[in-house]
């Protein structure tokens, strides 16, 4: 079992940043890929990025590319995300999510992950 917090959402204007984190508790935060993912109105969820066990590798959407970046930190059971030159199109409920496959891989698919945060919204202002 997977408990998973976010936090950090809020309103921005365009141009602005925000960084997001997730807490983890349960099972060792290290033996599972973390993603994170957004869903607007009306929309489909979408991963935003993710990141593999060790760190050591990381996945970025085309659009988030060049101006977000996951990372986590294993003694404090946390991943985040650094969103920065943020625009109206990112706003939407960012979903922190928890994929236990074996292996120092990431997913694309929500489908693939087990345990998901409650989300957090964020609101960009144009």
């Amino acid at each position: 079992q997977v408990q998973l917090v976010e936090s950090g959402g809020g309103l921005v204007q365009t141009g602005g940043s925000l960084r997001l984190s997730c807490a983890a508790s349960g099972r060792t935060f290290s033996t599972y890929a973390m993603g994170w993912f957004r869903q607007a109105p009306g929309k489909e969820r979408e991963i935003v990025a993710a990141i593999t066990r060790s760190g050591g590798y990381t996945y970025y959407s085309n659009s988030v590319k060049g101006r977000f970046t996951i990372s986590r930190d294993n003694a404090k059971n946390t991943v985040y995300l650094q969103m920065n030159s943020l625009k109206p199109e990112d706003s939407g409920v960012y979903y922190c999510a928890a994929d236990l496959m074996p292996g120092d891989a990431v997913r694309v698919l929500s489908r693939y992950y087990d345990y998901w945060g409650q989300g957090t919204q964020v609101t960009v202002s144009s």
